[in-house]
């Protein structure tokens, strides 16, 4: 799978271990910036990966920050992008089976390194079922998208 990641100053820790996680676990992974723990903005990067993951249907994103809310924000901001704030493994799985999301706003100062990493492998290994409710529902959010 090739994942977009991108992070501000509060995760890039955080990225940097998901990085060599998932990138030993077999993934494509296509870092969106930054590159230091220097104070930055974070709309830049994590637009940046959510436009790749809008042109690249089979890849999915990451975006991190302290809580991951505005990284969330940002990507959701895409046409395409369907990002959730995942705050446990239940959510990151949830986000998948119900909304099909596409990036995961993950909050580096709000889990410990192993949660990250069950958040992050959880949300890339569960898959959309496809079932109706759900695809209607993702069809409303997508036909509303294309009058903006």
């Amino acid at each position: 799978m090739r994942i977009h990641i991108a992070s501000d100053h509060a995760g890039y820790q955080a990225k940097a271990i998901l990085i060599e996680h998932l990138s030993l676990a077999g993934h494509e992974l296509v870092d969106h910036g930054t590159n230091s723990e220097e104070s930055c903005d974070y709309p830049a990067f994590c637009i940046s990966a959510a436009k790749a993951v809008a042109n690249d249907p089979d890849s999915l994103g990451i975006v991190l920050g302290g809580s991951g809310n505005g990284e969330q924000i940002a990507a959701n901001k895409v046409v395409g992008v369907r990002a959730a704030l995942a705050w446990s493994v239940e959510t990151a799985k949830l986000a998948r089976e119900h909304n099909n999301a596409n990036v995961v706003g993950i909050g580096a100062r709000m889990h410990d390194e192993n949660t990250l990493k069950e958040i992050a492998q959880t949300f890339i290994e569960t898959q959309f079922p496809g079932d109706e409710r759900h695809v209607r529902r993702i069809s409303q959010i997508t036909e509303f998208e294309s009058t903006r």
